[in-house]
């Protein structure tokens, strides 16, 4: 009887330090998620600052457009946290896109803006950060597939469910940015 107790006991901890373990792993990859979208969030806060400089210069150029772009994006813009979503980020980026697009038509217009050093480092500034965004949502993507692919794996896969863990998506590219204007 008191050797079977023991094997019980044994196997009950071995599976309790398992699925102890197990939970462990899905938290930090789930933070490591969390992490990276803030960081996303971050970067495109900064390239909407960036952003609302560029409008800032032309509007000796075209003063009308530039504000009301600059209504348009505060009407639209929000604050991309570590509980957004991919769908989140992607419409901001496409309200980047587009005003970086009436800007590239403001700027066609006026070649003296093109020439403005001030607009030409505020645009290297919008290109930087869109380079940060980038390798964020490759950090972002490389999370979501390792806390992804555990979720699915056997045993994991018994108690992830159990344990509030659920799949998360993808940030998937987007298509209109390869026929994004240049600027400069």
């Amino acid at each position: 009887m008191l050797p079977t107790l023991i094997v019980i006991g044994v196997i009950a901890g071995v599976i309790f330090l398992w699925v102890m373990s197990s939970q462990r792993r899905l938290v930090v990859l789930d933070e490591n998620i969390n992490n990276a979208m803030s960081q996303i969030g971050v970067q495109l806060s900064s390239r909407f600052d960036a952003l609302t400089a560029l409008l800032d210069l032309t509007k000796g150029y075209a003063k009308h457009e530039s504000e009301t772009l600059i209504e348009t994006i505060k009407s639209r813009r929000s604050v991309i946290t570590a509980k957004s979503t991919p769908d989140d980020v992607v419409r901001q980026e496409g309200i980047i896109s587009e005003a970086l697009g009436r800007i590239a038509m403001v700027s066609e217009q006026y070649p003296e803006l093109k020439a403005n050093e001030n607009y030409i480092k505020t645009m290297d500034a919008v290109e930087a950060f869109e380079n940060m965004v980038r390798i964020s949502r490759l950090v972002y993507n490389g999370s979501v597939t390792k806390l992804n692919r555990d979720i699915r794996m056997f045993p994991v896969s018994l108690i992830a469910g159990m344990l509030g863990f659920r799949q998360r998506d993808y940030l998937e590219e987007q298509s209109a940015k390869a026929d994004m204007p240049s600027m400069k």
